[in-house]
């Protein structure tokens, strides 16, 4: 009996990537989980009226809950929009956190999906992501330094990722996925003493994202 049941079982897992269709035109799928987003390990050169002060700037990462909405229109090729909530950053300088910025980088991208007879269905991405920044102030140990007035603009820039989703059966599949987003700010702040300090921040996060989808 337990050889019949777990041939049985076997059987049905060897068969479940047959029970699941290619997507047709005008499916439509929504996915929601976590995204991480892990900026550029680099440091930005701080300006203060121009010159170079010496000190650098740096972002930690931050994960939020996120989603994506896409539409296809046929087996391999669709549109997606990925949403999150506001990601809010701390900026060091020289190892010290100062100040804390919130943004929301939206993305749009064409997907490829791979040709696949199985459940497990990867797929490259190309698409272009707007950034805007808000919330951006400051901390106590900023103000105290005598830092004031900070300001980010916003950045349009490329995105590429690759990823995959697994389904469970015809509806529902879980998602994983990798991006890197190219996004460049210019921030600008005032000092006690008059000075006016600048600096390039190139975020550039790698975004790493685990989702639960289903297809409609």
């Amino acid at each position: 009996m337990k050889n019949t049941i777990l041939s049985t079982l076997v059987c049905s897992a060897l068969m479940l990537p047959t029970l699941v269709s290619a997507s047709e035109a005008g499916d439509i799928t929504v996915r929601g989980g976590f995204s991480l987003v892990d900026p550029d390990s680099g440091k930005s050169p701080v300006f203060l009226d121009g010159a170079d002060s010496g000190l650098n700037l740096t972002v930690d990462d931050n994960p939020q809950l996120s989603g994506t909405i896409a539409y296809f229109f046929d087996s391999n090729w669709a549109v997606e929009l990925i949403v999150a909530t506001p990601f809010t950053h701390d900026v060091a300088l020289e190892g010290g956190n100062v100040a804390e910025i919130s943004h929301l980088p939206p993305i749009v991208s064409a997907l490829y999906y791979f040709d696949t007879t199985s459940a497990f269905q990867p797929y490259v991405g190309l698409g272009i992501n707007y950034t805007f920044f808000f919330d951006e102030e400051f901390n106590a140990a900023g103000q105290a330094g005598g830092f004031s007035n900070l300001s980010l603009d916003s950045s349009v820039g490329v995105a590429v990722q690759v990823g995959a989703d697994y389904y469970l059966n015809e509806a529902w599949f879980v998602n994983a996925s990798l991006r890197y987003a190219d996004i460049s700010t210019d921030l600008t702040f005032d000092m006690a003493n008059g000075a006016k300090g600048s600096a390039t921040i190139d975020v550039d996060p790698i975004v790493y994202s685990l989702m639960i989808g289903y297809k409609f």
